[in-house]
């Protein structure tokens, strides 16, 4: 057992783990990702998620070599709170606000240029003004970079449409309304515009929430991905991920009944043609971790190993997700940070995903792990 084996290594090797002493120890929570397989399935509207999902960030890097019309110096950039001011003041802001922020620092720098003047109404204009200007590029290369990277990413959300596909996501992750999202994920799939990668995760998370629903379409759909021409690869991970996160696997009820009339759609405008949708979704992580602080966390579930039983308001919380953390993850951690004063919470995991590297993952693990009995997804320990 991984807590275990954990547990006696802190113990053998207690001076290397000797830190400061405070009133209330330390706590470790480990969590598995099979617990909540939805939330790296989902897409993601703000800034450092975003450019995870839709670019990818490798070590902090960002490959803009395949944009179209991409000038040499930025074919590769590096996005790093800790050297980039703009980055680190926005990366959990959403898409809107962003594009507000960039706007508004262009419209500074042109206000101290009273020729040529021109108005920046969407993305598009912003780039062309970059463009236009040499040497704005030259003094302003964090801006340069930032308007690069939130052009690309607002012409893929037009291409693959996504503020549409992303609010089905929203409804099938947070509301329980079957007639209205087999509906909804009929209607996308007929889409010829719909990327096969957010076809199938529609499929994914209709499986996932409606997997024991008496009048589940889920074979009609299987069928709906293979007119579409999805390949087999993606087809079988549909199942591959019911394995992995479904209700037989999972140690919490990650689906809760939900009164759609308590669901809010939170529109987030900014740019013209720019319009940021639905963040509905809390992960799971977010519930555990307000019940951990609120000293409601159920021992059954979450089994304590420790030389007693826990008592006192964990003052510093350290959680690692095993199979992998998501953005999401990190920004719900940030926000209960600044929300919960004296209590300090680090996230961690093996790995930081988007969907495509969540479903490499998902892969490896039903390809090796074979049939896990029931409830054995959590390896949730407090320490």
């Amino acid at each position: 057992d991984f807590s275990l084996t954990t547990f006696q290594i802190i113990t053998k090797e207690y001076e290397l783990f000797d830190f400061r002493k405070t009133e209330v120890p330390p706590l470790l929570l480990i969590l598995d990702r099979s617990d909540d397989a939805i939330t790296p399935l989902l897409n993601q509207w703000t800034y450092q998620a975003m450019v995870h999902e839709l670019l990818g960030l490798n070590n902090n890097r960002i490959d803009l070599s395949r944009v179209p019309g991409i000038s040499k110096d930025l074919r590769e950039v590096v996005l790093s709170a800790e050297n980039d001011e703009f980055y680190a003041n926005n990366l959990y802001l959403n898409f809107g606000e962003i594009g507000t922020n960039i706007k508004n620092l262009m419209e500074d720098f042109q206000r101290k240029r009273p020729k040529g003047q021109q108005k920046l109404e969407s993305i598009s204009d912003m780039k062309a003004f970059v463009d236009n200007y040499p040497q704005f590029k030259k003094m302003s290369g964090t801006v340069s970079k930032h308007v690069t990277v939130v052009g690309e990413l607002s012409r893929l959300v037009s291409e693959r449409q996504l503020m549409e596909v992303s609010e089905v996501e929203q409804e099938l992750a947070c509301q329980n309304d079957h007639s209205s999202a087999q509906q909804s994920v009929r209607r996308l799939l007929q889409n010829p515009r719909l990327s096969e990668l957010d076809a199938v995760r529609l499929v994914m998370l209709y499986a996932l929430r409606y997997e024991r629903h008496s009048s589940s379409i889920l074979p009609s759909l299987m069928d709906e991905l293979s007119r579409r021409g999805v390949s087999e690869r993606h087809r079988r991970m549909v199942q591959s991920v019911v394995e992995y996160g479904g209700k037989r696997v999972r140690g919490s009820d990650l689906i809760a009944l939900t009164d759609a009339v308590a669901i809010t759609k939170q529109f987030f405008k900014g740019l013209k043609g720019v319009e940021n949708v639905y963040t509905q979704h809390q992960p799971l992580l977010h519930d555990t971790l307000d019940q951990l602080i609120k000293g409601r966390l159920k021992d059954s579930q979450f089994p304590y190993l420790g030389a007693s039983s826990l008592r006192d308001r964990p003052q510093d919380i350290i959680v690692f997700l095993i199979g992998g953390a998501t953005y999401e993850e990190a920004l719900t951690v940030y926000n209960l940070n600044r929300c919960t004063p004296g209590v300090r919470i680090v996230l961690g995991g093996s790995s930081i995903h988007n969907t495509k590297s969540f479903l490499e993952e998902v892969t490896l693990a039903t390809a090796h792990g074979g049939d896990r009995p029931q409830g054995s997804g959590r390896h949730g320990n407090r320490r």
